[in-house]
């Protein structure tokens, strides 16, 4: 089994910065892509930022220049920085990873982390 841990949420001012981390542990025989995707009340769950084993990454566009994604393979884990945040960037961010179980199978299998608060509020 593989469990996805988030950290580092909490509630920011407008115009602030926060940084969530996620760790990635268990049955691990590699990881490709992982990612962090957002989720109001009452709506859909949507991509905010991606990157691949390698370090390409891709933004939702209005996250690009405020929003930047790391990992360390080393260490499985990936994290957000997020600056300059704003009241609509409030949500549960949820860490997501494509995982490689069996060392001796290529299958990727996808896990979710149980999600962080983030609020912005003054």
């Amino acid at each position: 089994q593989v469990q996805l841990v988030e950290s580092g949420g909490g509630l920011v001012q407008p115009g602030g910065s926060l940084r969530v981390s996620c760790a990635a542990s268990g049955s691990i025989f590699g990881i490709g892509l992982m990612a962090w995707y957002r989720q109001e009340p009452g709506k859909q769950r949507e991509l905010v930022a991606g990157i691949t084993s390698s370090g390409n990454t891709n933004y939702a566009d209005s996250k690009k220049g405020r929003f930047t994604i790391s990992r360390d393979n080393a260490k499985n884990t990936v994290h957000l920085q997020m600056n300059s945040l704003k009241p609509e960037d409030t949500a549960v961010y949820y860490c997501h990873a494509d995982v490689r179980t069996n060392a001796h199978s290529s299958t990727y299998f996808r896990y979710w982390g149980q999600g962080t608060q983030v609020t912005v509020s003054s």
